[in-house]
């Protein structure tokens, strides 16, 4: 079977325009189904991911930490490490108390995983008076939104009586509330307790004592949806307050709807600029339009398939789609500019419909389907980057078929229809226009006679990009301006007296003081018993008093809006916690106040304080930074962790530099004693960049018995830029294979896959002068960006490929194709690029998160669209000779 004969016969257009009243209405169809199926999706920041834990919680009556170790932790561990699949188990150690947490990995059922850890320990030995509870938590049942009740006339009591009968049983009446915490005398449920066991809380908003009313989502429940609802009932409720206030003190919803309504702005802008550069080429409204349509029938399309698979609108899908409108409109460009081509020269419309897309349909095929192989790898991944890479991928997918779908079938039926030939005209337009195409025949005449000197040119522009990588920030999340942060701080354990203790000495408590928590007694004199009455409570007024003396310097600053403060968070009466709101119109970035209020904040004895970004996943807050020691022996592991923390505080860009309080407690991670080495980073510090050099130190510094791993976000860096290096490759190689299924021989392919690493110095200099760390958003980029690369050497390779097989010579054929494909290549950059101005351009809220995707995809697509222009033809050349000259037998002017 010729080619000819192999394209014209799977040319869909030629079905298309057979039955075009059919191929119309199905599109009419397919908008109005687009339509119903955005309106019926929910809003988000990120993708849900789910990260199932199963907290065992266990207690009997032994009263030292190392017999509570030996008889509850240990026998627990030793089952729980044998469960399928290797999840990681945490546990923590307190006398006469074991808590062991199960971290499955992301998609896990969270009720399978309970079932497994109950099988598991079902007939577990333990003493005859323990007693164990199983607590599956859902890391997305996490708090939405925050209210503080205030008053100058009620007290606290009659604040919380108000709360608990009239606020409370309305708010979780509403559909996707999971629970409403009412915190202040009252407490808050800890992870680490059993659901009946509540330790007390304090709370100040603003400097003055307030109740907390503390709204839980369900899992499933969507973030805005839920506030939106809440928000709605509190304004119908605020007419019948009269002698207090409800002031909202903590949401993280507000951010989200201005990131997303943000991004979808931007949608719009690069709707409006991708399609505004067709017309200035084509010099024809009508072929305009009949272009344009491309790109909001493509994501009406889209929006059925994200609908079905259940995806969400958040950054990440409404990156994609808007990245992807410069790509969409791309098949369209093509297409009605090779069939407005032909008419200009005498074709019917119909004939010219017809033989322009059988001499383009097959390239458009390949370039689109080998986008859908770029990201088939990713959207197979099963582990946490593949959960975030999914909906960015699948959303790309299929928003590339379904614009190949409306290249092939409703723009050919709306060019015969509408498209009428081009006045002729000897304007300066048309004559610029020769004048483009005569000096690219030029300059494509001297590339191919001076090939040695091209891929010279094109190995200095490797290497020029390989040589920028170590200037570049790694990092995996950008921090982002979000307009509020948290201070955690941490307060002393006391001192107490020799008979006190019943712990092993191996075992420190933090520094402090009798006098400290004395001080804070209700009677001077009798402190100890006062711990032994109440020990929550009076560790509680301490960590209140230093909430209070923190507020009120965090309060003193200009940008401040509004403070929440919670003492005796997760349970802990040690713990406690500022949520920073900061003003609108702040004169400083989110980073920028961070390191105010470092610089600001008092230095309290025994007190560790961390200024800290609002965690990526909803849990309590973390730090970026983290690495876990660990070890069979205690004590080396305690003195390794001393000389470590010494040499890392000395590292520039890290700040609140601390290890994990482990005083009267032991934790170990995996069978073996753990102990947390935390940090933030100051600004322009990657998180990669900084997880490396610790770990330097850490390997010239710790003995051979003390291992040393990523814990948390820094481990996630890890796997996603492992991942990325496996994940490409493999793109790229399904790439070259659907190019050559499609092409039947390697040689384009080949010259496609070795001409990719010209976006490398395009894209590298495009986040070295926007400041963009090398990050989780980036990587997809340049996911993205491979798939893109192979559309005009495509455009390039197919119709050279024709014209040889007509008979004409390899360099004429070339220079002709260099002709005639210059103006749909320059429409497709030009369309590409204005579409990801806006988001390249780093405004509005998110912003951090979405930028450094566009600056990577069009740095690179900018210096690989000039350079192909010249090195393709080239390396096609080079690649055809060492081609011949193994295989002579092979008539490349007659195959197919």
């Amino acid at each position: 079977m010729g080619n000819s004969s192999f394209r014209q016969r799977f040319n869909l257009s030629r079905l298309a325009i057979r039955y075009s009243r059919l191929t119309i209405a199905i599109w009419l169809g397919i908008a109005v189904a687009g339509i119903i199926a955005f309106c019926s999706m929910k809003y988000a920041l990120f993708p849900d991911i789910s990260f199932p834990v199963v907290v065992v919680n266990a207690q009997a009556p032994i009263k030292t930490l190392a017999k509570t170790e030996t008889e509850l932790t240990h026998p627990l561990e030793a089952k729980l490490l044998t469960l399928e699949d290797s999840p990681q188990v945490f546990s923590q150690t307190y006398a006469e108390r074991s808590v062991v947490s199960i971290f499955f990995d992301a998609g896990v059922n969270l009720a399978a995983a309970t079932e497994t850890v109950k099988t598991a320990i079902a007939n577990i030995s333990l003493p005859p008076a323990a007693s164990v509870k199983i607590l599956p938590v859902d890391l997305n049942e996490s708090p939405v939104i925050s209210y503080a009740l205030t008053s100058q006339t009620r007290s606290l009591e009659e604040l919380g009586e108000i709360a608990q009968q009239n606020i409370i049983p309305k708010i979780e009446n509403l559909s996707g509330i999971g629970k409403v915490n009412l915190l202040g005398d009252y407490g808050e449920l800890s992870l680490e307790n059993t659901e009946d066991e509540v330790l007390p809380t304090r709370v100040n908003f603003n400097g003055q004592e307030a109740l907390g009313l503390q709204v839980v989502k369900q899992g499933e429940a969507n973030t805005l949806e839920v506030v939106n609802q809440v928000e709605s009932l509190v304004q119908r409720l605020k007419p019948e307050i009269t002698d207090f206030e409800l002031n909202l003190a903590e949401t993280q919803a507000h951010f989200i709807s201005s990131a997303v309504d943000e991004t979808i702005h931007e949608l719009i802008l690069a709707l409006i600029l991708a399609t505004a550069i067709v017309f200035p080429f084509l010099k024809n409204w009508r072929a305009t339009i009949i272009t344009a349509l491309a790109i909001p029938l493509s994501l009406l399309a889209t929006g059925i398939v994200m609908a079905i698979s259940g995806l969400t609108l958040e950054i990440i899908t409404l990156l994609a789609l808007a990245l992807v409108i410069g790509t969409v409109i791309d098949d369209a460009i093509v297409d009605v500019e090779n069939i407005a081509r032909l008419v200009d020269a005498g074709r019917p419309p119909k004939a010219a419909a017809i033989e322009g897309t059988d001499e383009i349909g097959l390239t458009m095929t390949a370039s689109s389907l080998a986008v859908v192989a770029v990201f088939l790898p990713v959207m197979l991944m099963r582990d946490t980057v593949g959960t975030f890479f999914k909906p960015f991928g699948l959303t790309v997918s299929a928003a590339v078929i379904f614009s190949l779908l409306v290249a092939r079938t409703l723009s050919p039926v709306l060019a015969v229809y509408w498209l009428k030939p081009k006045a002729q005209t000897t304007s300066k337009k048309a004559s610029v226009d020769s004048q483009l195409i005569r000096r690219y025949r030029q300059l494509l005449r001297w590339s191919l006679s001076h090939r040695q000197i091209v891929m010279y040119i094109a190995l200095a522009s490797l290497i020029a990009g390989l040589a920028l990588i170590p200037f570049i920030p790694k990092g995996f999340i950008p921090k982002l301006d979000r307009g509020e942060f948290i201070v955690n701080y941490t307060t002393p354990l006391p001192k107490l007296p020799s008979f006190e203790v019943q712990s092993e000495p191996e075992i420190q408590t933090t520094e402090g003081s009798s006098e400290d928590i004395a001080s804070e007694a209700s009677d001077p004199f009798d402190w100890i018993g006062d711990i032994r009455r109440s020990p929550e409570r009076l560790l509680l007024r301490k960590t209140i008093k230093v909430g209070k003396q923190l507020e009120s310097e965090v309060l003193s600053l200009p940008d401040m809006q509004s403070t929440l403060v919670i003492a005796g968070t997760r349970g802990n009466p040690t713990l406690g916690k500022l949520y920073v709101q900061l003003k609108d119109d702040r004169s400083l970035t989110t980073a920028e106040v961070q390191e105010q209020v470092r610089q600001t904040l008092p230095s309290i004895k025994g007190v560790t304080v961390s200024v800290e970004d609002i965690p990526f996943v909803q849990t309590d807050a973390e730090k970026p930074l983290q690495f876990v020691l660990l070890s069979q022996a205690l004590s080396t592991l305690d003195q390794s962790a001393q000389t470590l923390i010494a040499q890392v505080k000395s590292l520039p860009g890290l700040v609140d530099v601390e290890l994990s309080q482990t005083a009267i407690k032991t934790e170990r991670l995996d069978g073996e004693y753990a102990t947390f080495l935390n940090a933030n980073l100051a600004q322009n510090k990657g998180l990669e960049d900084a997880a490396v050099e610790i770990e330097a130190i850490a390997k010239n510094s710790l003995p051979e018995n003390v291992r040393f791993d990523r814990w948390g976000t820094a481990a996630q860096s890890s796997t996603v830029l492992a991942s990325f290096g496996v994940s490409l490759s493999i793109s790229v190689v399904l790439m070259i294979l659907v190019l050559f299924f499609l092409f039947r021989s390697f040689l384009e392919p080949l010259v496609i896959g070795l001409s990719l690493p010209l976006s490398l110095v395009g894209a590298m200099l495009g986040l070295l002068i926007t400041g963009s760390d090398f990050a989780l958003v980036t990587l997809i980029g340049f996911m993205f960006l491979v798939g893109l690369l192979a559309k005009n050497a495509l455009l390039l390779m197919d119709y050279a490929k024709q014209l040889r097989q007509q008979g004409v010579p390899r360099e004429q054929a070339l220079i002709e194709t260099g002709a005639v494909r210059l103006r749909p290549i320059i429409m497709t950059t030009a369309s590409s690029i204005l579409g990801m101005l806006p988001i390249a351009l780093g405004w509005g809220p998110g912003a951090e998160l979405r930028q450094p995707m566009a600056v990577a995809i069009l740095g690179g697509l900018a210096t690989s669209s000039l350079l192909s222009l010249i090195v393709v033809p080239v390396l096609y050349t080079i690649l055809d000779d060492f081609y011949l000259k193994f295989i002579p037998k092979v008539n490349v002017t007659k195959s197919d």
